[in-house]
């Protein structure tokens, strides 16, 4: 039962991911760093203020966590949106999305090293199946194909993938870390993208409008969701988590096709049968042995 309300909390983070290219078609305008700083802000604020309910020791508790839970949780949050900022920044945004989303592959393949944990083929095949569903759907907004003059952009973009990979699999080696532990992270992270702010960009004064996206980006794509990961990564069933993120940039592609920033085509129906077949390819039982099964 704890595997299973873990996994649905994993579930509920990619459903709060897919509302990400709304928000950010949004807040466009604003810098990427100072985007960065001012959602997790809310997001540190916002989980700050549900953790005083049980008072101030509460709140220092959760801080007082392992030296390598805060380099893990600070450089999965932190990392990951640098590198995805330098790749977009240096590669054509297509392509630098298609190799960032290498992540749910990479995060299937690496979970066969932890312990107890099993590979099955289906959970490869389906990863694959559900990675070219997405590379259709990037492939929508752009030719994809890897040219010379981007190595940069290309290799920060696979940064990014391993960077919240490693981190999500990694994170089962914290299960006794407290979820609540990513209330400090947030703040770091906050912190971070304000220094780079300072240090690379210019201020940018919000409208009014998107002051109420940026506190809905907080509270829940950068806020709430990551709480939900920390669980589903830690206690939930890590493959199928991993498939199913591939849902996120399907789920996004339709909620901008719902609010009219894009159309639907032919390309849009394979993409969603491509991905749901992979969600039922992971999720049917196992017909042979395991690929690997890690022993400890």
């Amino acid at each position: 039962m704890q595997r299973r309300m873990a996994t649905l909390a994993g579930m509920a983070a990619i459903l709060l991911w897919s509302a990400l290219a709304a928000f950010t078609a949004e807040l466009a305008a604003i810098p990427p760093f100072q985007l960065l700083g001012l959602s997790f802000s809310v997001a540190f604020l916002a989980s700050l203020a549900v953790l005083l309910r049980g008072g101030w020791r509460q709140v220092v508790s959760s801080w007082r966590q392992p030296r390598g839970a805060w380099i893990l949780g600070v450089g999965g949050l932190f990392g990951y949106h640098l590198f995805y900022f330098i790749a977009l920044g240096n590669a054509p945004p297509a392509e630098a999305s298609l190799i960032a989303y290498l992540w749910p592959l990479l995060i299937v393949l690496f979970s066969a090293l932890l312990p107890g944990e099993r590979l099955y083929l289906r959970h490869v095949v389906a990863a694959l199946v559900a990675l070219s569903g997405t590379a259709l759907l990037i492939a929508r907004q752009g030719d994809i194909g890897l040219q010379g003059g981007y190595w940069l952009g290309y290799g920060a973009a696979l940064a990014c993938a391993f960077t919240w990979s490693g981190y999500t699999v990694l994170n089962r080696r914290f299960a006794a870390v407290p979820t609540a532990a990513v209330n400090g992270f947030c703040a770091a992270t906050a912190l971070l993208g304000f220094l780079f702010h300072w240090g690379f960009e210019s201020w940018t004064d919000p409208s009014p409008r998107q002051w109420l996206f940026i506190l809905a980006l907080g509270l829940g794509p950068v806020g709430a969701a990551f709480f939900l990961w920390d669980a589903g990564s830690k206690r939930g069933h890590i493959q199928l988590l991993g498939v199913l993120s591939y849902g996120a940039p399907l789920l996004s592609t339709l909620l901008l096709v719902a609010l009219g920033r894009t159309q639907a085509d032919a390309v849009l129906f394979l993409a969603c049968a491509l991905i749901v077949g992979a969600a039922v390819i992971a999720s049917l039982p196992p017909l042979r042995p395991a690929l690997w099964r890690r022993r400890d």
